[in-house]
Formats: C-alpha cells, sequence, structure tokens
C-alpha cells in the first residue's frame, strides 16, 4: 500500500531534533505517563509499590498531578468517583500481587456503575511471566485471570515500544460505551529500562460510538406514540451518557411519568410533574409500572434493586435501551436498543409523535400520595428529619457520595438530587467504604466545590487512613459518619430473619478526636443541629468531619 507524500507528519526542524534526540534518562515509565498526557489526563491516583518505582519516578518528570491515597481499593474509589464526576478516563497506578488485587472491590464497582478507570499495574519482571514458580516477590501464576472477570479488557506490554499503543487501547476502551474500567499490565523490567524512544507527543483514541439501529428507533417511537399509558425507567445510563436533557425532552413530548433507579439519582427533575422520583421498593411504584402497557427503559439492566428483588412483572410492551449488550433483555424480554442512551433519546425525540395525557400527572401525584402515606404510617421521622437535614445543608452543585449504610438506603428512594451526576453510592457493587475516598476522588476533579461523603461507623472505618490524604491535599470535603454502634442494616436484616442479630456490634474510636489527630476539624452533632453543622462544615475550606450519633431504621419492604 502506498502513501501519498503529502501524508506525512510535518515537522519543523526543531520538533525533527527533539524527536531524534529525546531527552536522556527516561524509562518506560516516562513511556507511561508522556501516554497518559499525550492522551489528555491531567490526574492520576494510585500507591507505590516496588515493581512499580519506573512509573512513579517518572511522575515527577510530567505535567500529571498525582493524588497518593494510603489504600489501593480506596484510590480505585477515588478513580471511579473522578470518571464519574467528569466522564474523563481516571488513571490508577498500581504494584505488583497485593497491590493489584487490593484494588479488585473496587474496580467492580467502578464495572457496575460504568465508570472509566484505567488501572496500570506493574507486572515481574519479564523472565518471571508465563506461570512458571519463579519466587519473584508479589508473583502470581496469572494476574490477568485474577482482574479478567471484573474489567471490560485487558492489555498487556512485554516491551516499551508497546506502552503508548496498550495504554491507547485502554484509553479507548474505557471510553466506549458503557464506559468502565480497564486494566493494563507492564513487567517491572519494562518501566526501568532505559529508552531511547521520542517522546510520545498527542495521541488519538477517540472511542466509538454506539448508536441504535434506524429500524429499531421507528418501532419503539411507534409504540410509543400510540401508548395508552407509557411510562419510562431511567437508570445509570442517562446519566454516564449526560442525556437528563433528551430524557426530559421526550417525556414531556409523550407524557409519560419517569421513575430514576438508584444509579439514576438526578437523571430526571425530582419536583417535575411527571415525576415518580425513586421510590422503587415500593409495591404501589412496582404495581404502577407493571400497568403501563409500554415500558422504556432507559440505561437500566432492571437488576435486582430497580425491580423491587426480582418482584416486577411488566405486563406491557417493554422496550430496553442499553449499551451493555449483556444487560438487553437479560431480565425481561424487551425490544432491545443495543445504543448509548444519549444517542437512542436523541433519535427517539425526533422520531416520536407528540401524545397528551392530561390525566397523566395525576396519576403521578396518586402514587407518590401513597407512597407518602405508608411511609408516614410507619412513624419513621427521625431518618426523614435527618435525610431533610443533610438536602438543607447541601449545596445543589455540591456532589455527594454514599456508602453502604442505612441513610444511603433512605437517600436512594428518597433523597433530591437535584442535579444530574451529583449524587453516587456504591450500589453497583455494594461493597463497604466507598464514601469517603470517592468524596476524595471528586474533590480531586474540582477543589472549587465542596463534597460530602455519607458513611455509617462500620464502612467509616474502611477509610480512616483517609483522612491522612483528605488533609495532606487539603481537600474541600466533609465527611458524615453516621454512629449506630454497627452494621446497623445487617443487624435489621439478621434480627429480622433470626430473630438477633450476630457479629453487627462493633467496638469503634471516638471519631471527633481521631479526625482531629490527623489535624481534620471535627464535630458531634444531633439531628436537630445537622443542618447548621454540616452546613458551616461544608462552608469552610479544607476536609472536615461530623458524626452524628444515632439509631436509624429502614422502612418496611414491599418485596417479602
Amino acid at each position: 500500500m502506498s502513501h501519498d507524500h503529502d501524508d506525512r507528519p510535518q515537522l519543523t526542524a526543531a520538533q525533527a531534533a527533539a524527536v531524534l534526540t529525546p531527552p536522556p534518562g527516561r524509562n518506560g515509565g516516562d513511556l507511561v505517563v508522556e501516554s497518559l498526557q499525550g492522551l489528555g489526563a491531567t490526574t492520576v491516583f494510585g500507591l507505590p509499590g516496588q515493581h512499580a518505582l519506573g512509573m512513579f519516578d517518572a511522575l515527577r518528570r510530567s505535567s500529571l498531578r498525582y493524588v497518593g491515597l494510603r489504600v489501593e481499593n480506596n484510590a480505585g474509589f477515588a478513580a471511579d468517583a473522578y470518571g464519574r464526576i467528569t466522564g474523563e478516563v481516571a488513571p490508577l497506578l498500581l504494584s505488583t500481587g497485593p497491590g493489584a488485587l487490593t484494588s479488585l472491590a473496587a474496580l467492580q464497582e467502578a464495572a457496575a456503575a460504568s465508570a472509566p478507570v484505567l488501572a496500570i499495574s506493574s507486572q515481574i519482571p519479564t523472565a518471571g511471566l508465563g506461570g512458571g514458580r519463579h519466587g519473584y516477590l508479589h508473583e502470581l501464576r496469572d494476574q490477568q485471570a485474577s482482574v479478567r472477570d471484573i474489567v471490560k479488557s485487558v492489555h498487556t506490554v512485554r516491551a516499551a515500544s508497546q506502552i503508548p499503543s496498550a495504554i491507547a487501547a485502554a484509553w479507548e476502551s474505557a471510553l466506549t460505551a458503557p464506559h468502565g474500567p480497564v486494566w493494563v499490565e507492564i513487567p517491572q523490567d519494562v518501566l526501568l529500562a532505559e529508552t531511547t524512544l521520542p517522546v510520545v507527543s498527542a495521541m488519538d483514541a477517540t472511542p466509538r460510538e454506539l448508536y441504535p439501529r434506524p429500524e429499531l428507533t421507528i418501532a419503539a417511537a411507534h409504540l410509543l406514540s400510540n401508548a395508552e399509558r407509557p411510562v419510562i425507567i431511567a437508570g445509570g445510563g442517562v446519566v454516564r451518557s449526560d442525556a437528563s436533557g433528551k430524557l426530559r425532552a421526550l417525556a414531556e413530548k409523550i407524557d409519560a411519568p419517569v421513575v430514576t433507579t438508584f444509579g439514576g439519582k438526578g437523571a430526571f427533575p425530582w419536583e417535575h410533574p411527571l415525576s415518580l422520583r425513586s421510590w422503587l421498593e415500593d409495591r404501589h411504584t412496582t404495581d404502577f409500572l407493571e400497568d403501563a402497557d409500554v415500558l422504556l427503559v432507559v440505561g437500566s439492566g432492571l437488576g435486582e434493586l430497580s425491580s423491587n428483588y426480582h418482584t416486577f412483572r411488566p405486563r406491557g410492551r417493554v422496550i430496553q435501551i442499553e449499551a451493555d449488550a449483556g444487560k438487553l433483555e437479560s431480565n425481561h424480554p424487551a425490544l432491545g436498543i443495543h445504543s448509548d442512551a444519549r444517542e437512542a433519546l436523541s433519535d427517539l425525540l425526533e422520531t416520536v409523535e407528540r401524545r397528551e395525557d392530561r390525566g397523566a400527572a395525576e396519576r403521578v401525584r396518586t402514587v407518590l400520595e401513597k407512597v407518602r402515606v405508608r411511609i408516614d404510617a410507619q412513624e419513621l421521622t427521625l431518618e426523614q428529619q435527618v435525610l431533610d437535614a443533610v438536602r438543607q445543608a447541601l449545596p445543589d452543585a455540591s456532589p455527594s457520595f454514599w456508602d453502604m449504610t442505612i441513610l444511603a438506603y433512605w437517600a436512594w428512594s428518597a433523597f433530591d438530587a437535584r442535579r444530574p451526576n451529583t449524587m453516587h453510592s456504591a450500589q453497583g457493587a455494594g461493597g463497604l467504604g466507598y464514601g469517603f475516598p470517592a468524596a476524595i476522588g471528586a474533590a480531586s476533579a474540582d477543589p472549587t466545590t465542596p463534597v460530602l461523603a455519607v458513611s455509617g461507623d462500620g464502612g467509616a472505618m474502611y477509610s480512616i487512613a483517609e483522612l491522612a490524604t483528605a488533609r495532606q491535599y487539603d481537600l474541600p470535603l466533609t465527611w458524615l459518619i453516621v454512629d449506630d454502634g454497627g452494621y446497623g442494616i445487617l443487624r435489621e436484616y439478621m434480627t429480622g430473619a433470626f430473630g438477633e442479630a450476630t457479629g453487627t456490634e462493633l467496638s469503634r474510636p471516638d471519631f471527633v478526636a481521631l479526625a482531629e489527630s490527623f489535624g481534620v476539624p471535627a464535630v458531634r452533632t444531633t439531628p436537630e443541629s445537622l443542618a447548621a453543622d454540616l452546613g458551616k462544615a461544608l462552608a469552610e475550606p479544607g476536609p472536615s468531619v461530623v458524626v452524628l450519633p444515632a439509631l436509624l431504621r429502614m422502612f418496611e419492604p414491599t418485596h417479602l
């Protein structure tokens, strides 16, 4: 194949000289950071380790900002949040073996929530690869095998010249819908070896767009245009693809009520007349969804939480728009449209015919009133008071990150996120310890906006070390710790199922004194003073901790 002479890169004499005589003292690690810079990265997360030192040494010769956490899993959670908030790839630098393995729970969450995390791990020296038992420090028979079930793609490097291409391919994979975590691994000797390769310049790793097939759009538009009782379920895919504006326009064009999943919080305005809000764990909502003659599901697989624990049985036609092909029709037969949510909603908006349903808003009000009456009958005023106080204190533009704790379970259903892409939790994979390190990632993405983390005392103990990180980087985040003396939700589950709880009661520190020992201001509050104390903490620069001793209860489930 011949190339026209004019296709060749046109370099100035100075550029040509720089390519032909690259600066001395560079190694494989420099190729890693140069590739990241060439792709547009500005911030990296991670934790150094012996095999990865070549990458970390190269950081000081780069313009990349490094945010170092104290535990690899927490570094993964921080990268996850950075990816969710910015929509950009979040590089995560890890070391071999224990360092790599400690990140896996965070990568599982990134996969479940479609967060674009680029994990770059070192490996044992090249001579040790291949499954033999050489006795290297951190050696695993097959490190990739431990991550392959979790990440979208695995990219292996065995020579320095492969580094830029592997990182570019991983970058593209992370940003191709559905977003997700990817894995690159590079042997220690490749990272440390001096290189005379030219400095990596700007690279192109543009993700492939995922468009809906036109005949499916026409079929879906026909169903929605002629429906009597259409309803929309909006999931995390709407948030990830920045499609909340398209969603609102479509709902208003066809007068369709909208319920958001817990991953889709903020995708539709809470106070909108067509908003069913997020009461998915409520039988009144489930009944309403089952009664729809056409149900449009956008960016959700209708998993356990979104289907009221698989008790949801749709009676009408289901249209499912989903970027993850594995989720299409995985739980319910549907007109499955494999597409990015934004592209599919955009096409539907152009194709669907306007329909008016003056009774839609009234039906929404009726459902929400039934939900309110059910909750009010359970006398859970403390829980609602605490949640209202958090909403009152939190600025509309501030992102919040919720650990697996009773207040978060309330927030999934009852918290008004007010804006898209501001409320995040670990409900994808459901691991403990997400809230505070995720808030560190978000605060690193935008240090001008205060960030809130919410944890129980059990989940907080997973992340205490990161108080040092928050202080070291002086990040604007406030950590609300609800202290009920144990794993509160598990205490409820076990008491309900077995009559008593085992292994749920916890000895814990004085969180206020502990935070202050890190140089982080802290205050103990009450439900009555929570809004004022939290608002004050969020308004002040730097990190802070607010501790609320309170025994919260969950509302009664409707799926049992």
